[in-house]
């Protein structure tokens, strides 16, 4: 005889997957938080070294030309103004990318694709102390370095090297040094914008690319005679405020979920 059956409520357990079984958004943790802080900080301290070490270097530099008393009335106290923006904004720039390898190591501890962005920073962070070093180099001999850009503008690295053989090698390492650590924001920026999720940090990344882009056509004319550089010239400073300004609106806020990493499974 077969046995009675309970009456009741059925009782259906549906087996919903979390976050870690999926892949997909996981809620942030204390490594997500910091690092997008020190991201804002250096996205703060990029636009700053943008303003001081190329806007208004090159605001200035149209205002020279286009003033009634011409260049040569204003080259003296112009090229001493440069010079220490120059210095200033590398040293902005060399604080940014600190701030940025920061961000990147508290990252990948969670998310192994900050790890080649954080060592390119790294190596990125000695190219601009380098930068400052050949800096505090010129500031001390900007007339004559004047003078010969006048005689030949399109050797610079030769007047930079016969004037101070010293800082001109130390800023031809630096640049390229730094240039690597360019590439480490990039890399970095581009794996951020994937982990929280942020448009801007895509969008900060290309911008950077751009720029790294750009960077090498002065550079070639300092060696080379390069025609229809002033162009070049014009969009550098535009470059150097937008991508870091991107950076900090994409980090201003801390992140709500995250995309998980290896690390994080």
């Amino acid at each position: 005889m077969p046995r009675p059956v309970p009456s009741g409520p059925t009782l259906i357990y549906r087996q919903t997957p979390g976050p870690d079984v999926t892949g997909e958004d996981v809620a942030p943790r204390a490594e997500d938080v910091r690092g997008a802080h020190r991201l804002a900080i250096g996205g703060g301290l990029g636009v700053a070294a943008g303003v001081v070490a190329l806007l208004v270097p090159t605001l200035a530099l149209w205002v020279a030309l286009y003033h009634p008393t011409g260049f040569d009335r204003l080259g003296d106290p112009l090229v001493d103004l440069l010079s220490g923006l120059v210095l200033a904004g590398a040293i902005l720039f060399l604080l940014c990318l600190l701030f940025y390898r920061s961000a990147y190591s508290r990252l990948r501890r969670v998310d192994p694709r900050f790890s080649v962005a954080s060592f390119l920073c790294l190596i990125g962070s000695v190219g601009f102390l380098l930068v400052v070093v050949a800096a505090t180099v010129f500031l001390g001999s900007a007339g004559s370095l004047v003078v010969c850009l006048h005689g030949a503008p399109a050797h610079a690295l030769g007047c930079l090297e016969s004037g101070t053989p010293l800082g001109g090698y130390t800023a031809l390492v630096g640049f390229w040094l730094g240039w690597l650590g360019g590439a480490g924001i990039v890399v970095g920026l581009a794996a951020a914008g994937r982990r929280f999720g942020r448009g801007s940090l895509y969008a900060g990344a290309f911008l950077y690319a751009a720029l790294l882009l750009v960077l090498i056509g002065p550079f070639l004319a300092l060696v080379y005679a390069v025609p229809d550089m002033a162009d070049l010239l014009l969009v550098l400073p535009f470059l150097a405020v937008v991508a870091p300004a991107l950076v900090l609106l994409g980090s201003a806020r801390p992140p709500g979920t995250v995309r998980r990493g290896a690390a994080s499974r």
